[in-house]
Protein backbone atom coordinates (compact mmCIF):
# COMPACT_ATOMS: atom_id res chain seq x y z
CA UNK A 1 0.00 0.00 0.00
CA UNK A 2 1.26 3.24 -0.80
CA UNK A 3 0.93 7.08 0.54
CA UNK A 4 -2.19 8.99 -0.42
CA UNK A 5 -2.54 12.37 -0.76
CA UNK A 6 -3.86 12.67 2.93
CA UNK A 7 -1.44 10.51 4.67
CA UNK A 8 1.63 12.66 2.93
CA UNK A 9 0.29 15.71 3.96
CA UNK A 10 -0.23 14.15 7.64
CA UNK A 11 3.67 12.59 7.62
CA UNK A 12 4.97 16.15 5.94
CA UNK A 13 2.69 17.93 8.93
CA UNK A 14 4.63 14.94 11.73
CA UNK A 15 7.91 16.50 10.63
CA UNK A 16 7.19 20.06 10.72
CA UNK A 17 5.65 19.58 14.05
CA UNK A 18 8.85 17.76 15.50
CA UNK A 19 10.86 20.75 13.81
CA UNK A 20 9.23 23.47 15.89
CA UNK A 21 9.90 21.01 18.99
CA UNK A 22 13.35 21.48 18.17
CA UNK A 23 13.53 24.67 17.33
CA UNK A 24 11.87 25.75 20.54
CA UNK A 25 13.70 23.91 22.51
CA UNK A 26 17.30 25.33 20.72
CA UNK A 27 16.21 28.46 21.80
CA UNK A 28 15.16 27.75 24.85
CA UNK A 29 18.57 26.88 25.64
CA UNK A 30 19.86 29.60 23.56
CA UNK A 31 18.36 32.14 25.43
CA UNK A 32 18.79 30.74 28.72
CA UNK A 33 22.64 31.81 28.10
CA UNK A 34 21.81 35.45 29.78
CA UNK A 35 20.81 33.78 32.81
CA UNK A 36 23.87 31.93 33.05
CA UNK A 37 26.38 34.68 32.12
CA UNK A 38 24.93 36.98 34.90
CA UNK A 39 25.34 34.09 37.95
CA UNK A 40 28.42 32.90 36.23
CA UNK A 41 27.47 29.32 36.23
CA UNK A 42 29.85 28.25 33.61
CA UNK A 43 29.78 24.79 34.26
CA UNK A 44 26.18 24.96 32.81
CA UNK A 45 27.55 26.80 30.13
CA UNK A 46 29.88 24.45 29.14
CA UNK A 47 27.02 21.58 29.61
CA UNK A 48 24.42 23.89 27.70
CA UNK A 49 26.51 23.84 24.85
CA UNK A 50 27.13 19.96 24.76
CA UNK A 51 23.32 19.78 24.73
CA UNK A 52 22.06 21.62 22.16
CA UNK A 53 24.45 20.27 19.62
CA UNK A 54 23.48 16.47 20.57
CA UNK A 55 19.77 17.99 20.80
CA UNK A 56 19.76 17.88 16.87
CA UNK A 57 20.01 14.30 16.59
CA UNK A 58 18.07 13.28 19.43
CA UNK A 59 15.05 15.03 17.66
CA UNK A 60 15.80 13.72 14.26
CA UNK A 61 15.88 10.37 15.88
CA UNK A 62 12.29 11.02 17.60
CA UNK A 63 10.96 12.44 14.40
CA UNK A 64 12.21 9.49 12.27
CA UNK A 65 10.60 6.88 14.80
CA UNK A 66 7.53 8.98 14.39
CA UNK A 67 6.96 8.61 11.09
CA UNK A 68 7.80 4.69 11.18
CA UNK A 69 4.76 4.61 13.57
CA UNK A 70 2.09 6.45 11.42
CA UNK A 71 3.32 3.84 8.48
CA UNK A 72 2.88 1.02 10.61
CA UNK A 73 -0.48 2.42 12.51
CA UNK A 74 -1.95 3.16 8.65
CA UNK A 75 -0.92 -0.22 7.81
CA UNK A 76 1.57 1.43 5.10
CA UNK A 77 3.63 -0.92 3.40
CA UNK A 78 7.79 -0.58 2.88
CA UNK A 79 9.27 2.79 2.35
CA UNK A 80 9.67 4.15 -1.27
CA UNK A 81 11.69 6.88 -2.09
CA UNK A 82 9.16 7.85 -4.50
CA UNK A 83 6.26 8.72 -2.02
CA UNK A 84 8.41 11.64 -0.58
CA UNK A 85 7.68 13.51 -3.64
CA UNK A 86 4.82 13.88 -2.08
CA UNK A 87 5.93 14.83 1.26
CA UNK A 88 8.52 17.08 0.11
CA UNK A 89 5.38 19.31 -1.83
CA UNK A 90 2.99 18.65 1.00
CA UNK A 91 6.30 20.17 2.89
CA UNK A 92 6.43 22.77 1.08
CA UNK A 93 3.20 23.99 1.44
CA UNK A 94 3.85 24.63 5.19
CA UNK A 95 7.08 27.11 4.31
CA UNK A 96 5.35 30.21 4.46
CA UNK A 97 4.33 30.30 7.94
CA UNK A 98 7.76 29.63 9.46
CA UNK A 99 10.71 32.15 9.94
CA UNK A 100 12.84 29.97 10.26
CA UNK A 101 12.05 28.13 6.36
CA UNK A 102 15.98 27.15 5.59
CA UNK A 103 16.33 25.45 8.68
CA UNK A 104 13.09 23.46 8.06
CA UNK A 105 13.99 22.35 5.11
CA UNK A 106 17.40 21.03 6.29
CA UNK A 107 15.49 19.29 9.60
CA UNK A 108 13.35 17.32 6.72
CA UNK A 109 16.43 16.17 4.53
CA UNK A 110 17.64 14.72 7.62
CA UNK A 111 14.78 12.38 7.92
CA UNK A 112 14.80 11.81 4.32
CA UNK A 113 18.41 10.38 4.71
CA UNK A 114 18.27 8.58 8.09
CA UNK A 115 15.43 7.05 6.62
CA UNK A 116 16.82 6.01 3.38
CA UNK A 117 20.06 5.71 4.69
CA UNK A 118 21.94 9.23 2.04
CA UNK A 119 20.73 6.63 -0.46
CA UNK A 120 17.60 7.81 -3.16
CA UNK A 121 19.22 11.47 -3.19
CA UNK A 122 16.99 12.99 -5.46
CA UNK A 123 15.69 17.06 -5.73
CA UNK A 124 12.37 15.80 -6.40
CA UNK A 125 12.58 13.70 -3.18
CA UNK A 126 14.68 16.43 -0.63
CA UNK A 127 15.76 20.11 -0.77
CA UNK A 128 19.04 19.42 -2.42
CA UNK A 129 19.00 23.11 -2.72
CA UNK A 130 17.17 25.30 -1.09
CA UNK A 131 13.75 26.79 -2.09
CA UNK A 132 14.67 29.95 0.19
CA UNK A 133 17.74 30.62 -1.69
CA UNK A 134 15.81 32.72 -4.15
CA UNK A 135 13.96 34.98 -1.19
CA UNK A 136 15.04 38.90 -0.44
CA UNK A 137 17.13 39.23 2.04
CA UNK A 138 15.74 42.47 4.02
CA UNK A 139 17.56 43.07 7.19
CA UNK A 140 14.45 43.79 9.70
CA UNK A 141 15.30 47.17 11.47
CA UNK A 142 14.12 45.62 15.00
CA UNK A 143 16.27 42.67 14.81
CA UNK A 144 19.28 45.62 15.99
CA UNK A 145 19.67 49.29 17.69
CA UNK A 146 20.47 52.06 15.98
CA UNK A 147 22.75 54.84 17.88
CA UNK A 148 24.01 58.59 16.66
CA UNK A 149 27.06 60.69 18.11
CA UNK A 150 25.44 63.86 17.26
CA UNK A 151 24.92 64.62 20.95
CA UNK A 152 28.00 63.53 21.81
CA UNK A 153 30.12 60.14 21.70
CA UNK A 154 30.42 59.85 25.51
CA UNK A 155 26.17 60.32 25.53
CA UNK A 156 26.43 57.77 22.56
CA UNK A 157 28.40 55.07 24.96
CA UNK A 158 26.74 55.45 28.01
CA UNK A 159 23.23 54.84 26.33
CA UNK A 160 24.17 51.56 24.78
CA UNK A 161 25.55 50.36 28.15
CA UNK A 162 22.35 51.20 29.84
CA UNK A 163 20.51 49.51 26.72
CA UNK A 164 22.47 46.11 27.25
CA UNK A 165 22.43 45.68 30.78
CA UNK A 166 21.89 42.40 32.72
CA UNK A 167 20.22 41.63 36.81
CA UNK A 168 24.11 42.73 37.82
CA UNK A 169 24.89 46.17 37.58
CA UNK A 170 28.38 47.08 35.87
CA UNK A 171 31.18 47.22 37.89
CA UNK A 172 31.98 50.95 37.02
CA UNK A 173 30.14 51.39 34.40
CA UNK A 174 31.78 55.25 34.50
CA UNK A 175 35.11 53.54 33.92
CA UNK A 176 33.60 51.19 30.94
CA UNK A 177 32.65 54.59 29.08
CA UNK A 178 36.07 56.20 28.98
CA UNK A 179 37.74 53.04 28.09
CA UNK A 180 34.88 52.70 25.26
CA UNK A 181 35.79 56.21 24.48
CA UNK A 182 39.44 56.68 24.91
CA UNK A 183 39.93 53.45 22.34
CA UNK A 184 37.21 54.89 19.78
CA UNK A 185 39.45 58.24 19.68
CA UNK A 186 42.76 56.40 19.51
CA UNK A 187 41.30 54.77 16.48
CA UNK A 188 41.54 57.89 13.50
CA UNK A 189 38.96 55.53 11.35
CA UNK A 190 36.95 54.38 13.74
CA UNK A 191 36.20 57.93 15.28
CA UNK A 192 36.42 59.89 11.70
CA UNK A 193 33.62 57.59 10.79
CA UNK A 194 31.52 58.51 14.05
CA UNK A 195 31.93 62.13 13.91
CA UNK A 196 31.04 62.15 10.53
CA UNK A 197 27.11 61.24 11.14
CA UNK A 198 27.52 57.74 10.86
CA UNK A 199 24.98 55.24 12.06
CA UNK A 200 26.12 52.44 14.30
CA UNK A 201 24.11 49.82 14.56
CA UNK A 202 24.08 46.75 17.12
CA UNK A 203 22.39 43.70 16.99
CA UNK A 204 19.68 43.68 20.05
CA UNK A 205 20.82 39.98 20.60
CA UNK A 206 23.69 39.88 22.74
CA UNK A 207 26.20 36.83 21.54
CA UNK A 208 27.17 34.13 24.55
CA UNK A 209 29.90 32.12 24.44
CA UNK A 210 32.01 30.91 27.36
CA UNK A 211 32.38 33.30 29.99
CA UNK A 212 31.99 35.88 27.98
CA UNK A 213 28.97 38.05 26.49
CA UNK A 214 29.42 40.00 23.22
CA UNK A 215 27.81 43.11 21.86
CA UNK A 216 27.92 42.90 17.83
CA UNK A 217 27.69 45.49 15.68
CA UNK A 218 28.82 48.18 12.51
CA UNK A 219 29.32 51.31 11.62
CA UNK A 220 27.47 52.23 8.57
CA UNK A 221 28.18 55.02 6.28
CA UNK A 222 27.49 55.26 2.63
CA UNK A 223 31.48 54.13 1.72
CA UNK A 224 31.34 51.31 3.76
CA UNK A 225 30.68 48.92 6.62
CA UNK A 226 33.02 49.00 9.88
CA UNK A 227 32.78 46.16 12.13
CA UNK A 228 33.01 46.14 15.81
CA UNK A 229 32.40 44.08 18.67
CA UNK A 230 32.12 44.93 22.57
CA UNK A 231 33.20 41.90 24.55
CA UNK A 232 32.00 41.79 28.12
CA UNK A 233 32.63 40.09 31.05
CA UNK A 234 31.92 39.47 34.84
CA UNK A 235 33.22 39.56 37.92
CA UNK A 236 31.69 37.37 40.18
CA UNK A 237 32.51 39.86 42.93
CA UNK A 238 31.77 43.04 41.40
CA UNK A 239 29.64 42.73 38.33
CA UNK A 240 29.59 43.35 34.64
CA UNK A 241 32.96 45.13 32.84
CA UNK A 242 33.45 45.71 29.28
CA UNK A 243 36.54 43.98 28.57
CA UNK A 244 37.96 45.95 25.23
CA UNK A 245 36.62 47.15 21.95
CA UNK A 246 37.79 45.22 18.87
CA UNK A 247 37.32 47.15 15.78
CA UNK A 248 40.14 45.63 13.48
CA UNK A 249 37.89 43.18 10.73
CA UNK A 250 40.81 40.32 11.06
CA UNK A 251 40.03 40.41 14.88
CA UNK A 252 36.43 40.44 14.73
CA UNK A 253 36.47 37.47 12.16
CA UNK A 254 38.62 35.44 14.18
CA UNK A 255 36.04 35.86 17.09
CA UNK A 256 33.93 33.98 14.84
CA UNK A 257 36.36 31.71 14.11
CA UNK A 258 36.07 27.72 12.79
CA UNK A 259 37.96 27.26 15.56
CA UNK A 260 35.83 27.85 18.21
CA UNK A 261 32.28 26.88 20.16
CA UNK A 262 29.08 28.17 18.55
CA UNK A 263 27.24 31.08 19.87
CA UNK A 264 24.37 30.85 22.37
CA UNK A 265 22.46 34.02 21.51
CA UNK A 266 18.46 33.95 19.86
CA UNK A 267 17.76 34.35 16.25
CA UNK A 268 14.44 33.95 15.80
CA UNK A 269 14.74 34.98 11.95
CA UNK A 270 17.87 33.52 11.07
CA UNK A 271 18.30 34.19 7.26
CA UNK A 272 17.84 38.13 8.52
CA UNK A 273 20.39 37.51 11.05
CA UNK A 274 22.91 35.70 9.34
CA UNK A 275 22.42 38.39 6.50
CA UNK A 276 23.08 41.35 8.95
CA UNK A 277 26.90 39.06 10.23
CA UNK A 278 27.81 38.72 6.51
CA UNK A 279 27.53 42.06 6.30
CA UNK A 280 30.50 42.48 9.21
CA UNK A 281 31.75 38.97 7.83
CA UNK A 282 32.05 39.78 4.08
CA UNK A 283 35.02 37.22 3.64
CA UNK A 284 33.70 34.56 5.63
CA UNK A 285 31.75 31.80 4.42
CA UNK A 286 27.78 31.54 4.93
CA UNK A 287 27.97 28.35 6.18
CA UNK A 288 30.56 29.06 9.02
CA UNK A 289 28.36 32.00 9.70
CA UNK A 290 25.08 29.47 10.40
CA UNK A 291 27.33 27.13 12.06
CA UNK A 292 28.94 30.29 14.25
CA UNK A 293 25.56 30.86 15.58
CA UNK A 294 24.90 27.02 16.78
CA UNK A 295 23.12 25.77 13.36
CA UNK A 296 25.94 23.31 12.42
CA UNK A 297 23.29 21.15 10.40
CA UNK A 298 22.29 23.87 8.49
CA UNK A 299 25.89 25.18 7.77
CA UNK A 300 26.43 21.60 6.71
CA UNK A 301 23.70 21.97 3.90
CA UNK A 302 24.55 25.19 2.87
CA UNK A 303 28.47 23.74 2.66
CA UNK A 304 27.35 21.67 0.34
CA UNK A 305 25.40 23.53 -1.85
CA UNK A 306 28.44 25.50 -1.88
CA UNK A 307 30.36 22.66 -2.91
CA UNK A 308 28.89 21.66 -5.30
CA UNK A 309 28.96 25.04 -7.25
CA UNK A 310 32.25 25.14 -7.00
CA UNK A 311 32.62 21.27 -8.15
CA UNK A 312 31.17 23.16 -11.59
CA UNK A 313 32.65 26.44 -11.63
CA UNK A 314 36.12 24.27 -11.44
CA UNK A 315 38.32 21.78 -13.44
CA UNK A 316 41.46 21.12 -10.76
CA UNK A 317 42.16 17.59 -9.42
CA UNK A 318 41.86 16.30 -5.93
CA UNK A 319 45.51 15.46 -4.64
CA UNK A 320 47.12 13.91 -1.50
CA UNK A 321 47.01 16.60 1.01
CA UNK A 322 50.72 18.39 1.18
CA UNK A 323 52.73 17.38 4.50
CA UNK A 324 53.25 14.31 6.36
CA UNK A 325 50.98 12.05 5.92
CA UNK A 326 49.34 10.56 9.49
CA UNK A 327 49.36 6.99 10.45
CA UNK A 328 44.97 7.08 11.48
CA UNK A 329 43.73 9.54 8.96
CA UNK A 330 44.59 9.64 4.95
CA UNK A 331 43.89 13.30 3.76
CA UNK A 332 43.19 14.86 0.42
CA UNK A 333 41.93 18.11 -0.81
CA UNK A 334 41.09 20.49 -4.10
CA UNK A 335 43.55 23.16 -4.77
CA UNK A 336 41.08 25.62 -5.54
CA UNK A 337 38.97 24.58 -2.35
CA UNK A 338 40.46 26.19 1.13
CA UNK A 339 39.08 22.80 2.70
CA UNK A 340 40.53 18.85 3.19
CA UNK A 341 38.46 15.76 3.48
CA UNK A 342 39.78 13.06 5.82
CA UNK A 343 39.19 9.50 6.16
CA UNK A 344 39.78 7.40 8.42
CA UNK A 345 42.41 4.44 7.32
CA UNK A 346 41.27 0.60 7.69
CA UNK A 347 44.84 -0.28 9.61
CA UNK A 348 46.96 1.92 12.01
CA UNK A 349 50.40 1.63 12.01
CA UNK A 350 52.28 1.60 15.24
CA UNK A 351 52.33 2.72 17.52
CA UNK A 352 49.05 3.23 17.12
CA UNK A 353 46.51 0.98 18.95
CA UNK A 354 43.17 2.54 18.44
CA UNK A 355 40.12 1.37 17.03
CA UNK A 356 37.96 3.37 14.14
CA UNK A 357 35.28 3.76 16.97
CA UNK A 358 37.59 5.42 19.30
CA UNK A 359 38.64 8.17 16.57
CA UNK A 360 35.13 8.83 16.10
CA UNK A 361 34.44 8.87 19.51
CA UNK A 362 37.54 11.65 19.46
CA UNK A 363 36.31 13.66 17.14
CA UNK A 364 32.83 13.80 18.36
CA UNK A 365 34.91 15.23 21.70
CA UNK A 366 36.25 18.14 19.77
CA UNK A 367 32.40 18.87 18.00
CA UNK A 368 30.86 19.09 21.71
CA UNK A 369 33.86 20.36 24.01
CA UNK A 370 34.72 24.12 24.15
CA UNK A 371 37.39 24.61 20.95
CA UNK A 372 39.11 27.07 22.67
CA UNK A 373 40.05 28.43 19.40
CA UNK A 374 42.49 25.88 19.23
CA UNK A 375 40.81 23.13 17.27
CA UNK A 376 39.40 23.08 13.95
CA UNK A 377 35.68 22.07 13.85
CA UNK A 378 34.50 19.33 11.59
CA UNK A 379 31.62 18.63 9.70
CA UNK A 380 31.07 14.47 9.09
CA UNK A 381 29.60 13.32 6.23
CA UNK A 382 28.04 9.54 5.03
CA UNK A 383 28.03 8.42 1.18
CA UNK A 384 30.06 11.02 -0.11
CA UNK A 385 30.38 11.12 -4.19
CA UNK A 386 33.24 12.24 -5.78
CA UNK A 387 33.41 12.60 -9.76
CA UNK A 388 36.48 10.00 -10.59
CA UNK A 389 37.40 12.18 -13.33
CA UNK A 390 38.32 14.93 -10.63
CA UNK A 391 40.78 12.23 -8.49
CA UNK A 392 44.47 12.28 -9.26
CA UNK A 393 45.50 8.65 -9.84
CA UNK A 394 48.12 8.85 -7.19
CA UNK A 395 44.79 9.69 -5.17
CA UNK A 396 42.54 6.75 -6.22
CA UNK A 397 45.71 3.97 -5.46
CA UNK A 398 46.54 5.71 -2.07
CA UNK A 399 42.58 5.32 -0.69
CA UNK A 400 42.17 2.19 -1.86
CA UNK A 401 45.52 1.31 -0.10
CA UNK A 402 45.04 2.92 2.84
CA UNK A 403 40.66 2.76 3.66
CA UNK A 404 39.57 -0.09 1.24
CA UNK A 405 36.60 -0.77 3.35
CA UNK A 406 35.77 3.07 3.22
CA UNK A 407 35.70 3.38 -0.88
CA UNK A 408 33.64 2.17 -3.27
CA UNK A 409 33.74 2.77 -7.27
CA UNK A 410 30.27 3.38 -8.28
CA UNK A 411 30.24 3.69 -12.31
CA UNK A 412 31.90 7.44 -12.30
CA UNK A 413 31.79 7.89 -9.08
CA UNK A 414 34.16 7.54 -6.11
CA UNK A 415 31.65 7.09 -3.02
CA UNK A 416 33.53 7.51 0.40
CA UNK A 417 31.03 5.47 3.17
CA UNK A 418 32.12 8.24 5.97
CA UNK A 419 34.80 11.59 5.99
CA UNK A 420 35.69 14.58 7.99
CA UNK A 421 35.32 17.88 5.93
CA UNK A 422 37.41 21.04 7.90
CA UNK A 423 39.06 24.28 7.06
CA UNK A 424 42.32 23.96 5.17
CA UNK A 425 45.29 25.28 6.88
CA UNK A 426 49.31 25.19 6.52
CA UNK A 427 51.00 22.50 7.84
CA UNK A 428 53.06 24.15 11.23
CA UNK A 429 55.97 21.97 9.84
CA UNK A 430 55.41 23.42 6.50
CA UNK A 431 55.40 27.31 7.27
CA UNK A 432 58.75 27.15 9.89
CA UNK A 433 60.90 25.62 6.85
CA UNK A 434 60.22 29.22 5.00
CA UNK A 435 59.22 31.89 7.66
CA UNK A 436 60.88 34.70 8.66
CA UNK A 437 62.86 35.44 11.98
CA UNK A 438 60.19 37.30 13.20
CA UNK A 439 57.21 34.79 12.00
CA UNK A 440 59.36 31.44 13.59
CA UNK A 441 58.85 34.00 17.00
CA UNK A 442 55.51 34.82 16.76
CA UNK A 443 54.75 31.27 15.61
CA UNK A 444 56.42 29.27 18.18
CA UNK A 445 54.87 31.38 20.69
CA UNK A 446 51.33 30.57 18.96
CA UNK A 447 52.52 27.06 19.15
CA UNK A 448 52.93 27.14 23.13
CA UNK A 449 49.92 28.83 23.32
CA UNK A 450 47.75 26.85 21.73
CA UNK A 451 49.16 23.85 23.80
CA UNK A 452 48.61 25.93 27.13
CA UNK A 453 44.70 27.13 25.90
CA UNK A 454 44.30 23.73 25.25
CA UNK A 455 45.07 22.61 28.92
CA UNK A 456 42.90 25.58 30.17
CA UNK A 457 39.77 23.69 28.63
CA UNK A 458 40.96 20.47 29.84
CA UNK A 459 42.42 19.25 26.77
CA UNK A 460 45.43 17.15 26.49
CA UNK A 461 46.28 17.01 22.36
CA UNK A 462 48.86 13.63 23.33
CA UNK A 463 51.03 14.09 20.43
CA UNK A 464 52.31 17.21 19.77
CA UNK A 465 54.20 17.13 16.76
CA UNK A 466 54.42 20.17 14.83
CA UNK A 467 52.92 18.77 12.04
CA UNK A 468 49.58 18.07 13.60
CA UNK A 469 49.13 21.32 13.86
CA UNK A 470 48.57 23.97 11.13
CA UNK A 471 48.41 28.11 10.69
CA UNK A 472 45.55 29.68 9.43
CA UNK A 473 45.14 32.83 7.56
CA UNK A 474 45.63 34.86 10.47
CA UNK A 475 48.73 33.15 11.88
CA UNK A 476 47.36 31.47 14.77
CA UNK A 477 48.38 27.75 15.43
CA UNK A 478 45.38 25.54 15.27
CA UNK A 479 45.68 22.14 16.82
CA UNK A 480 43.86 19.31 14.15
CA UNK A 481 45.11 15.46 14.41
CA UNK A 482 42.62 14.21 17.27
CA UNK A 483 43.13 11.18 17.80
CA UNK A 484 45.17 10.95 20.80
CA UNK A 485 43.52 13.62 22.21
CA UNK A 486 41.92 13.00 26.09
CA UNK A 487 40.84 14.93 28.78
CA UNK A 488 44.24 16.66 30.88
CA UNK A 489 42.53 14.98 33.98
CA UNK A 490 42.71 11.70 32.98
CA UNK A 491 46.25 12.00 32.94
CA UNK A 492 49.05 11.07 35.65
CA UNK A 493 52.03 13.96 34.93
CA UNK A 494 55.35 12.72 36.20
CA UNK A 495 58.60 13.74 36.47
CA UNK A 496 61.25 11.22 35.28
CA UNK A 497 62.61 9.16 38.60
CA UNK A 498 66.80 9.91 38.56
CA UNK A 499 68.22 6.53 37.74
CA UNK A 500 70.29 4.56 40.21
CA UNK A 501 73.47 3.96 38.41
CA UNK A 502 74.88 5.07 35.07
CA UNK A 503 74.12 2.20 32.86
CA UNK A 504 70.15 2.37 33.43
CA UNK A 505 70.12 5.81 31.13
CA UNK A 506 71.62 4.60 28.25
CA UNK A 507 69.44 0.95 28.17
CA UNK A 508 66.87 0.67 25.54
CA UNK A 509 64.41 0.69 27.74
CA UNK A 510 62.86 3.26 30.27
CA UNK A 511 64.32 1.89 33.73
CA UNK A 512 61.25 3.09 35.44
CA UNK A 513 57.61 1.87 35.61
CA UNK A 514 55.11 3.55 32.92
CA UNK A 515 51.42 3.24 33.62
CA UNK A 516 48.70 3.60 30.40
CA UNK A 517 47.81 7.53 31.47
CA UNK A 518 51.25 8.83 32.44
CA UNK A 519 52.70 11.32 30.77
CA UNK A 520 56.76 12.68 31.42
CA UNK A 521 56.62 16.47 30.13
CA UNK A 522 60.72 16.01 30.29
CA UNK A 523 60.06 13.91 27.32
CA UNK A 524 58.24 16.82 25.34
CA UNK A 525 62.13 17.98 23.55
CA UNK A 526 61.34 14.70 21.31
CA UNK A 527 58.61 17.05 19.47
CA UNK A 528 61.73 19.74 19.19
CA UNK A 529 64.32 16.73 17.86
CA UNK A 530 66.44 18.12 14.87
CA UNK A 531 65.64 21.58 15.37
CA UNK A 532 67.99 23.53 17.79
CA UNK A 533 66.91 26.87 16.86
CA UNK A 534 63.29 26.41 17.59
CA UNK A 535 64.02 24.69 20.67
CA UNK A 536 65.80 27.57 21.90
CA UNK A 537 62.59 30.22 21.12
CA UNK A 538 60.43 27.59 22.68
CA UNK A 539 62.18 27.04 25.73
CA UNK A 540 62.55 30.78 26.26
CA UNK A 541 59.00 31.62 26.02
CA UNK A 542 57.17 28.49 27.31
CA UNK A 543 59.57 26.69 29.70
CA UNK A 544 57.25 25.34 32.06
CA UNK A 545 55.70 22.85 29.65
CA UNK A 546 58.28 20.99 30.40
CA UNK A 547 57.49 21.02 33.94
CA UNK A 548 55.46 17.95 35.56
CA UNK A 549 53.98 20.38 38.80
CA UNK A 550 52.59 23.09 36.05
CA UNK A 551 50.28 19.81 34.24
CA UNK A 552 49.51 19.19 38.04
CA UNK A 553 48.38 22.76 38.68
CA UNK A 554 46.01 22.94 35.83
CA UNK A 555 44.95 19.53 36.89
CA UNK A 556 44.10 21.03 40.67
CA UNK A 557 41.94 23.89 39.07
CA UNK A 558 39.75 21.96 36.74
CA UNK A 559 39.06 19.68 39.03
CA UNK A 560 38.30 22.11 41.93
CA UNK A 561 35.89 23.37 39.10
CA UNK A 562 37.66 26.58 38.32
CA UNK A 563 37.25 27.63 34.51
CA UNK A 564 40.06 29.28 32.85
CA UNK A 565 39.99 32.70 31.12
CA UNK A 566 40.52 32.05 27.55
CA UNK A 567 40.27 35.24 25.63
CA UNK A 568 39.19 35.27 21.32
CA UNK A 569 41.41 38.17 21.16
CA UNK A 570 45.07 39.27 22.57
CA UNK A 571 45.84 39.76 25.74
CA UNK A 572 47.40 43.63 25.39
CA UNK A 573 44.30 44.47 23.80
CA UNK A 574 42.17 44.56 26.93
CA UNK A 575 40.99 47.97 28.83
CA UNK A 576 42.45 48.84 32.44
CA UNK A 577 39.99 47.52 35.07
CA UNK A 578 41.05 50.10 37.63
Amino acid sequence: MSLNNNQSSQIAQIIDTGFSEYRRQFEDISSGAKQRFEQALWQDVQASGMQRIDLYGEMVNEVTQRVDQFRRAENIGQEKAQEWEGIKAKFEQLMPQRTDPELAETFYNSIFCRTFRHRALREQRMFLFSSTDSAPKVLAQDMYREYYADKGVVRMVNQILEDYSFSIPYANKRLDVVNLVRNIKENTDFRMAISAGTRVQILKSVFYRNKGAYLVGQLVNPLHHQPFIIPLMNDENQGIYTDTLITDSDDVSIIFSFTRSYFMVEAPVPAEFVGFLQQILPAKPLAEIYTNIGFFKHGKSVFMRDYLQHMEDSEDQFIIAPGIKGMVMSVFTLPSLDIVFKIIKDKFAPPKNMTKAVVKEKYRLVKIHDRVGRMADTQEFKHFAFAKHRFSEELIDELLAVAPSMIRMVDEYVVIEQLYVERRMIPLNIYIDTASDEQLYDVIDEYGNAIKQLAAANIFPGDMLFKNFGVTRHGRVVFYDYDEICYLTECNFRKIPEAMYPEQELASEPWYSVGPFDVFPEEFHVFLAGRPRIAKIFRQIHSNIFDANYWKSLQADIEDGQVKDVFPYRRKKRFLTT
